[in-house]
């Protein structure tokens, strides 16, 4: 978002926008309380935070969801020594489930039969407030390991023990200066503290690295399944298309369909053009984001025109 803004402002400089990186759960919160224009979210409303939008969206609007941008959920660790780790979805369930304490249990080096895996003791770190990020891990974790993460999915941390830290920003921070942390983050912040990130095992032959490349050719395959023309994507978090990373999470712009605020919508709308349009897709792999299906990225455009 500092990226868009930052471009969109110089090319438009009579143009204000103040955006607010506070997570998920509280821009929405905020969007839904009529105080922002429009709302950034890793995560989709639910169904009934879309009926409590039709309070704030007049001319009998509702929130829809605008798809942006994706990337992989990256697992950053601090272990010295081993830079380079392998884990599957049971594996990390268990251990942030706190149920796998140690690096070198045995099923850790079941998957890592070259690395020297120290005794030193695992910190699971979690988001301390309401995160997109953790709801897209969580849900990759009951997609692919359900008999090994009775939690479900949620933007709140349900699971039992860990560290916490708040925001993404706070979590790889703490990640960074913790030896035996590991931490869910985006990721364009591993790649900006040089933290080693985990590659997964997804059943497809060959463990996949967190890249905006591997993630691009998971989310290719993202279905729309918002009711409506509400776009919201069902990723597939069991795929094991080789080269495939499966812990990603799509960004969602958020917007009344109709009745946006007046003062503000033709600054929004042109916004939203932008971020949705060719320049705003363009170089987004150099900020550790991934452009969406162009099929997907047409429908966006084309429901911005619509909106009012």
């Amino acid at each position: 978002m500092k990226f868009w803004i930052k471009n969109y402002m110089r090319a438009c400089p009579g143009t204000r926008i103040s955006y607010e990186g506070n997570g998920s759960g509280a821009g929405q919160t905020d969007f839904l309380q009529g105080k922002t224009a429009f709302a950034g979210s890793d995560s989709a409303l639910s169904a009934d935070q879309i009926t409590q939008s039709k309070s704030v969206c007049s001319n009998g609007g509702r929130a829809v969801h605008l798809p942006a941008v994706g990337g992989p959920i990256a697992l950053a660790y601090n272990l010295p020594g081993v830079r380079k780790l392998v884990l599957d979805a049971s594996t990390l369930a268990e251990v942030f489930d706190s149920r796998i304490t140690k690096w070198n249990d045995p099923a850790i080096a079941k998957l890592n039969p070259d690395a020297k895996l120290p005794s030193t003791a695992i910190r699971a770190s979690h988001r301390s407030d309401s995160s997109g990020t953790t709801d897209n891990f969580t849900s990759y974790l009951s997609a692919a390991a359900p008999s090994a993460w009775p939690h479900g999915h949620s933007k709140e941390w349900k699971a039992n023990g860990g560290d916490s830290a708040k925001k993404s920003s706070g979590l790889v921070d703490h990640v960074k200066k913790t030896v035996g942390a590991i931490g869910y983050v985006e990721l364009s912040y591993a790649i900006a503290r040089g933290i080693p990130t985990v590659s997964i095992d997804t059943g497809a032959g060959t463990p996949v690295d967190a890249s905006v490349f591997t993630a691009s050719k998971a989310i290719s395959t993202a279905k729309i399944a918002g009711s409506g023309d509400d776009l919201v994507l069902k990723l597939d978090y069991t795929t094991k298309t080789p080269g495939a990373y499966p812990i990603d999470m799509v960004t969602y712009e958020i917007a009344c369909d109709k009745g946006n605020k007046p003062a503000t919508w033709p600054a929004t709308k042109a916004f939203l053009t932008y971020i949705a349009g060719v320049q705003g897709q363009q170089d987004l792999s150099f900020e550790g984001y991934a452009t969406l299906p162009a099929a997907i990225v047409n429908q966006v455009r084309s429901k911005i025109t619509s909106l009012s």
